[in-house]
């Protein structure tokens, strides 16, 4: 499942704007788990038990212990929804995580390449994506720079990348944004500039600024180098943020070869207190799939 199809699993999230007090009340006695991390679930994730309407999926997350909650699709949803869902949010205590900031380029060249019109276009979606970001309470943004230029050296592409990375730093760091870089693993997505975490470290270092860091994607790295303990451990004081999915499958952990209770347990021995993104599918796509997912982070969990 790529982020494409996220998206379009989120906007059915949409659909409803007026929660049902009926849904919330049904779910209000049930057993809440208590989290040593904070995994972020997204629209979706528990459609079935909840329904379409996102401010009672927003409720059965956090009946069930969850603390924050993602959305790539925020900036495109109604500002009316937003707020009624950063109120939501603020009222159950679930913290904000990613949402993607600006158009990403699948299939041809964007930062990589230095046009600067492409620049100018992706420094305007970074402005258009600050008042959202205030408006549901985030602190973090996702990045993705795009496509190769198979027409120039890679260190001139580097150079492209960090010049328009910087200077969307200069927008977000009044504001105390951080934008997080996601390596994308070339499986899923062939041909993308940005690809492993020691690129985004080096790039995160040219940029030198505490609005520029790295999301770590478990599932992509799992993919794309392996090694994910010593990875982190190499990149940790640029890390942001972690997205996570099991490999293979990209579902809830246990389902795949990771070994998510270690991943977890080191994170939470350096003291990391983000968000842990659930940008991946269920199992199943049923009621059963739904607590399955529930029953996996509780079984990661158990790492104290």
């Amino acid at each position: 499942m790529n982020r494409r199809n996220f998206s379009q699993l989120a906007g059915f999230g949409g659909m409803g704007l007026f929660s049902s007090q009926s849904i919330f009340a049904s779910n209000s006695d049930s057993k809440k788990q208590s989290f040593n991390l904070a995994y972020a679930p997204h629209l979706g994730m528990f459609r079935n038990h909840a329904g379409n309407d996102p401010i009672d999926q927003l409720n059965f997350m956090a009946d069930h212990g969850f603390t924050a909650f993602e959305d790539n699709n925020m900036r495109n949803r109604e500002v009316a929804l937003q707020e009624k869902m950063a109120q939501t949010m603020d009222r159950r205590g679930l913290r904000m995580g990613v949402f993607v900031a600006h158009e990403i380029y699948w299939k041809k060249p964007n930062l990589a390449n230095g046009d600067k019109a492409l620049r100018e276009e992706f420094l305007d979606y970074i402005k258009k994506a600050i008042p959202v970001a205030k408006r549901v309470n985030a602190k973090w943004m996702t990045v993705v720079p795009g496509y190769v230029d198979l027409r120039q050296n890679m260190a001139y592409q580097t150079a492209h990348v960090v010049e328009s990375l910087k200077l969307a730093s200069g927008l977000l760091e009044p504001h105390g944004i951080v934008m997080v870089l996601e390596p994308l693993n070339f499986r899923d997505h062939p041909g993308l500039f940005l690809s492993e975490s020691p690129q985004a470290y080096e790039v995160c270092k040219a940029v030198d600024s505490p609005s520029c860091k790295i999301l770590f994607d478990i599932y992509h790295q799992q993919i794309q180098e392996g090694n994910l303990i010593p990875n982190i451990e190499k990149c940790w004081d640029e890390i942001g943020y972690f997205q996570i999915g099991d490999n293979p499958g990209r579902n809830e952990p246990t389902t795949g070869e990771i070994n998510y209770t270690n991943v977890f347990k080191y994170i939470h021995s350096r003291g990391f207190n983000g968000i842990l993104g659930m940008e991946h599918g269920n199992s199943r796509k049923d009621k059963a799939g739904e607590q399955a997912v529930i029953d996996a982070y509780v079984k990661v969990d158990q790492f104290i």
